[in-house]
């Protein structure tokens, strides 16, 4: 199983970008999807999750501006992220449960890029 995260960049304050992450392989399930980041210095913090069933829940500091959905039929996640902050800097991660033939584990993309520039 792998999982491939895109659609970082640089953009500026109050800007958008559309996160995406694809899982690929021997794939039986995929249960709860989740985008988590890491900032410079920081330690990584979770940002958004969605279950199966598409139960969305979104850390409070980005509630309002960023959005998780999933599309179950391709395995994808993606994270709208609108009004971006300077603060929003951070290499973005997505993390799925997933079941194979060889039972259900935790996968971690490579993660993405995000700058946003004042």
């Amino acid at each position: 199983v792998q999982l491939q995260a895109s659609g970082g960049g640089l953009v500026q304050a109050g800007g958008s970008l559309r996160l995406s992450c694809a899982a690929s392989g021997s794939i039986n399930s995929i249960n709860a999807m989740h985008w988590y980041r890491q900032a410079p210095g920081k330690q990584r913090e979770w940002v958004a999750g969605i279950t199966s069933g598409g139960s969305a829940t979104i850390l409070d500091s980005v509630k309002g501006r960023f959005a998780v959905s999933r599309d179950n039929a391709n395995n994808m996640v993606y994270l709208q992220m609108n009004g971006l902050k300077p603060e929003d800097t951070a290499v973005y991660y997505c993390k799925e449960t997933i079941a194979t033939a060889r039972g259900v584990n935790d996968y971690w993309g490579q993660g993405t890029q995000v700058t946003v520039s004042s």
